[in-house]
């Protein structure tokens, strides 16, 4: 299938606006990193807390944000989370000085104060573990199954309890138990009576460490980096310097000005987002590959055409392939970046962008970029034919010295040489 067909579009001619506008936005990039946009880490690299809460009513976010300041976590962010009618709100603090936790149990208590100071001392149905909800269960033996069965059955009933409240979130009514399997209307009386239903659940919680965090931080960037430098060494092998040389300037290219915009538009920088950049420089390495392998093909076919000629035409024969296979990946990314929830908006943030900006730089750098260095190459060669090669020194001969008397033989014994008078 193509859209596109026998297309003859100089795309190199215009090479220096395209790498001199790549370079500017580059720069942006790197400015919008280190500058005023910098990278919002999650607790996978920065450390801390993170919490994910669901409310029974829709909570108000600066009183969350006053609650989290009274408790000693002045710094806390907070942000709904989800869809508006769930009552959801993300909580992320950052490392208790002193310690290596986050302090949520500390901003847990302080919640419990201002949601449920009405029932302090008696347990949580929706932040009870399922051991806890089984030992209470077996304990008090609501069913009378009697001590030998007991804690098989009661360990089953607090599993079904557990997994209802994954599915619902958050308890708001004593009649919702009916729909956990094998709760007895006497076990449901049970927990009524001993237990109280809060005004919120903790859906998720993470801790990580600080020394953790740069850990993690440092294996991601070096993952990214050395999946650069790897793939230029193959395009080296597989075909010449100068398509490595393009390839790597490429990759880098798409990842810092991805990695700008990601910072500008403040997404949480965490190892999702590291396996995003990963999978952005394969696919953008991909797309690369495909027109360079063109390329060779053409050059095969015919040797005297110019470089920049051959891959002006191998561009152009797969201009079709490229548009087709980026247009159908980014209807999906696209659809995850639109409909797929907070979770995962910045994977797909990242992939939607990179596919743009991939796609972008395997016609307009990784291409140039090869001409340049095969035109440096070249430079360099024709410089070193047209040096005068140094003169060779000449030893001087040795004098001639006069012929010895006699054709210099000795002369014969006996006989000499007589003089005249």
């Amino acid at each position: 299938m193509e859209i596109l067909r026998e297309t003859n579009i100089d795309f190199l001619k215009y090479r220096r606006f395209w790498v001199t506008f790549s370079v500017l936005v580059v720069i942006a990039a790197i400015v919008a990193i280190a500058g005023g946009g910098k990278l919002n880490e999650g607790i996978d690299f920065s450390g801390g807390t993170q919490l994910t809460l669901k409310f029974r009513e829709r909570p108000d976010i600066q009183a969350l944000r006053d609650i989290a300041g009274n408790a000693g976590f002045r710094e806390a962010i907070i942000q709904r989370f989800g869809d508006a009618d769930h009552h959801e709100v993300m909580l992320r603090i950052p490392i208790v000085e002193g310690t290596e936790e986050g302090g949520g149990a500390d901003l847990l208590a302080a919640l419990d104060a201002r949601f449920n100071a009405e029932a302090a001392g008696q347990p949580d149905l929706n932040r009870t573990g399922s051991d806890a909800l089984g030992a209470l269960l077996t304990a008090r033996d609501p069913d009378g199954v009697g001590a030998m069965a007991g804690p098989a059955h009661y360990e089953g009933v607090a599993d079904a309890i557990a997994a209802l409240r994954r599915k619902v979130g958050l308890f708001t009514d004593w009649s919702q138990l009916t729909g956990a399997a094998g709760v007895s209307p006497a076990a449901a009386s049970l927990l009524r009576s001993e237990m109280r239903l809060g005004s919120f659940a903790v859906l998720s919680l993470e801790n990580v460490g600080p020394q953790v965090g740069a850990e993690l931080r440092q294996r991601g960037m070096m993952a990214v980096l050395f999946s650069l430098l790897a793939m230029m060494v193959y395009i080296w092998i597989r075909f010449e310097l100068s398509f490595g040389i393009g390839a790597i300037v490429s990759g880098m290219h798409d990842v810092l000005v991805t990695l700008g915009l990601f910072a500008l538009f403040r997404f949480e920088f965490n190892l999702t987002t590291i396996a995003a950049f990963l999978a952005l420089v394969g696919y953008s390495i991909n797309d690369t590959v495909v027109i360079f392998d063109r390329v060779r093909e053409n050059q095969r076919k015919n040797r005297t055409l110019p470089l920049a000629d051959q891959i002006n035409r191998s561009i152009n024969q797969t201009l079709s392939r490229t548009i087709l296979t980026s247009g159908t990946t980014l209807l999906a990314s696209g659809s995850l970046l639109l409909l797929g929830g907070e979770v995962i908006r910045g994977f797909a943030f990242v992939m939607t962008v990179g596919i743009i900006v991939g796609t972008y730089s395997s016609i307009f750098i990784a291409s140039p970029f090869a001409l340049l260095w095969e035109q440096y190459r070249g430079r360099k060669e024709k410089a070193a034919e047209k040096a005068p090669a140094a003169p060779a020194k000449v030893t001087p001969a040795a004098p001639k010295s006069a012929p010895a008397p006699n054709g210099g033989r000795p002369a014969p014994a006996g006989k000499r040489r007589r003089g005249r008078g």
